[in-house]
């Protein structure tokens, strides 16, 4: 059974053929529809928590595969009443093909769903990672750069799960760079930045994080994401003041001369980013949503259509 519950889980060659497939579909969704290739599939959506762009991406990735939906809200399964993760992944595996879950919780927890050979478990966001995001976003700079590999990515704002989830991926591409400027206190954890940089050293990629606003030499990309990650708090009072200095406006733009910006929304306006950068003509931000959805395509594919 093939999950994806952290970018870790993927090897090189599938991390590659994952992006080159969410590339492909965006250059022809109609013909991974028209193939149906999840025909007979059914499919859950759990989220605990808000979403927009990775719920719908899923939902309607299901639907244009051609497997059917059921969908779970936050007070829906019986796990709110008492009945353990591992009793409630062994009745869902019985029922469903795939599990899609944002938890907003432990990546233990969604390992537990995992812990069975019937259903496949995607994580839809855990409180440490992201991993459909970032396949997302390679998917988007491979779309617009024709490759991932040497592209200079500048991050700018909290190591969230974001941050980790690219950190994680990125890496694995030969002579990338990601220049992080994170606050104080809120940069990546110190493993996720440990095992990133073990990751650039063997694929001759680089990785660098800095407390302060340098700019990133020759960045093709400048990233940033809303200071309130959903599902976490902030643990000291005034982070607010600490993450002022980390707003990407046209100041941040003029420092880095022909670099795209990339946001995963959603963005608040006049706090991570100024709507002058959002809505600008340097802008991919709603081309890197819209690719959430031919991501979502191929981790399914690669979940379900490969292994009937």
């Amino acid at each position: 059974m093939r999950h994806l519950l952290s970018i870790s889980d993927l090897d090189d060659d599938e991390l590659r053929r994952l992006v080159e497939r969410g590339v492909a579909i965006a250059g022809d969704r109609r013909a991974a529809e028209h193939a149906r290739p999840l025909a007979g599939r059914v499919v859950g959506i759990y989220f605990r928590r808000t979403s927009t762009r990775t719920r719908t991406s899923f939902s309607v990735a299901a639907l244009r595969l051609g497997a059917s939906i059921v969908a779970y809200g936050p007070d829906d399964l019986q796990e709110n009443t008492g009945e353990s993760t591992a009793d409630t992944a062994r009745v869902l595996s019985g029922m469903l093909d795939a599990f899609v879950a944002r938890t907003a919780g432990p990546t233990e927890e969604l390992r537990t769903y995992a812990d069975q050979q019937r259903m496949a478990v995607v994580n839809a966001m855990s409180a440490l990672e992201h991993p459909t995001q970032a396949l997302a976003d390679l998917t988007t700079i491979a779309s617009r750069f024709g490759r991932v590999d040497g592209v200079r990515v500048r991050y700018v704002g909290e190591g969230n799960n974001t941050a980790v989830a690219l950190a994680l991926a990125l890496t694995r591409f030969p002579g990338t760079t990601l220049h992080l400027n994170t606050p104080p206190e809120y940069g990546l954890p110190p493993q996720v930045l440990a095992e990133a940089t073990a990751l650039a050293d063997a694929s001759g990629s680089t990785i660098v994080e800095h407390h302060d606003m340098r700019p990133c030499p020759g960045a093709d990309l400048v990233y940033t994401t809303r200071w309130q990650t959903t599902g976490t708090t902030k643990p000291h009072p005034d982070w607010r003041d600490r993450f002022a200095p980390f707003q990407v406006d046209d100041a941040v733009l003029a420092d880095q001369p022909g670099a795209l910006f990339m946001h995963d929304l959603p963005a608040h306006r006049g706090e991570e980013v100024t709507a002058e950068v959002l809505d600008g003509p340097r802008s991919i931000a709603f081309e890197q949503a819209d690719n959430k959805l031919h991501s979502a395509m191929a981790v399914l594919e690669r979940c379900l259509a490969e292994h009937r």
